[in-house]
């Protein structure tokens, strides 16, 4: 728990000192002073790109798709690239899914989208809203930007258990806020708090909460135009989840190679999180690092443009 209290205020704090740092040149000379000026305009324009995708590994970022644009995400996690299931009988988990995600997010507006997905792991389907409702911009009068998410997730499959004798209780809701700040042309951090609820305790365990509070970090270093490093951690706030012995839960944890290729963005990496989905990773990653049990995995992103507007240029 303190490892994880510490890494999330080393966030808040790195954005803390960026947003006090004085941004009025006391030295300028009156024509500095006009030339600010006459630039105003220039200067509060949103900041664009904070992220170049609207998913990083486990984390969805304060990007939206814009007004008739579709993004078509494939994700796809293997099996454990080493301990017990793992290693060269499984071809280091290349032999195995634990989790497959197909999803599409569609632009209402610029600023507000529709998404809908299905996941392999519990057999999920998802449908959501996303609002961009705060821009960060250029002259740091707004020093972060801020999306707004709200997601039902539903389990489709038979399951053999009286717990769903209840039609209602596959049903499951997340909201959440992403809270981002492009630091430089590099560097871009976000945090993000979650609120789950579950109308059935998935996994159907005995003292295990419908409801619990998660905080994630996530953030994108890039060291070429088109590369960047991606690193991503989530820890639920949950006594049932920090107590349990069998099985032991553990905070997700990705680190990633985001590479953007013209019309797609591509992420390859690795996670301790066999599953997708915030509905299925909060409630039940047993995957722990140290064990091997971490996977390979990839999203891969791609635009598509029904804007008549775009294609002819006006």
């Amino acid at each position: 728990m303190k490892k994880s209290l510490l890494f999330i205020a080393l966030f808040l704090t790195a954005g803390l000192l960026k947003a006090q740092t004085p941004t009025t040149d006391t030295t300028a000379s009156s024509t500095d002073a006009l030339m600010k000026t006459l630039s105003k305009s220039d200067k509060d324009e949103p900041v664009i790109a904070t992220f170049k995708a609207t998913r990083l590994i486990l984390s969805q970022t304060t990007e939206t798709v814009k007004k008739k644009e579709l993004n078509f995400l494939v994700i796809h996690r293997f099996g454990d690239l080493a301990g017990s299931n793992g290693g060269g009988k499984t071809m280091w988990g290349l032999d195995n899914s634990t989790d497959i995600y197909i999803g599409f997010e569609y632009g209402l507006t610029d600023n507000l989208n529709i998404d809908f997905g299905r996941s392999k792991f519990e057999s999920l389907l998802e449908l959501g809203l996303k609002y961009n409702i705060l821009h960060q911009k250029a002259d740091n009068s707004v020093p972060v930007a801020v999306t707004l998410i709200g997601k039902t997730g539903f389990k489709t499959y038979h399951a053999n258990t009286p717990i769903f004798d209840n039609y209602t209780n596959r049903f499951s809701y997340l909201a959440q806020a992403v809270i981002a700040r492009k630091f430089s042309s590099a560097l871009s951090l976000q945090v993000s708090p979650m609120y789950l609820i579950n109308n059935a305790p998935y996994p159907f365990l005995y003292g295990n909460e419908k409801k619990f509070f998660s905080l994630s970090a996530a953030g994108r270093l890039k060291f070429t135009k088109r590369m960047g490093i991606v690193l991503d951690y989530v820890h639920p706030f949950s006594n049932f989840r920090d107590n349990n012995v069998d099985p032991r839960f553990y905070d997700g944890l990705g680190i990633g190679l985001e590479i953007e290729t013209g019309g797609h963005v591509f992420t390859i990496n690795f996670t301790n999180a066999q599953a997708i989905s915030e509905f299925n990773y909060l409630n039940d990653t047993e995957s722990k690092w140290s064990k091997g049990q971490f996977r390979l995995g990839f999203t891969i992103s791609r635009i598509f443009d029904f804007n008549k507007k775009h294609k002819s240029g006006y």
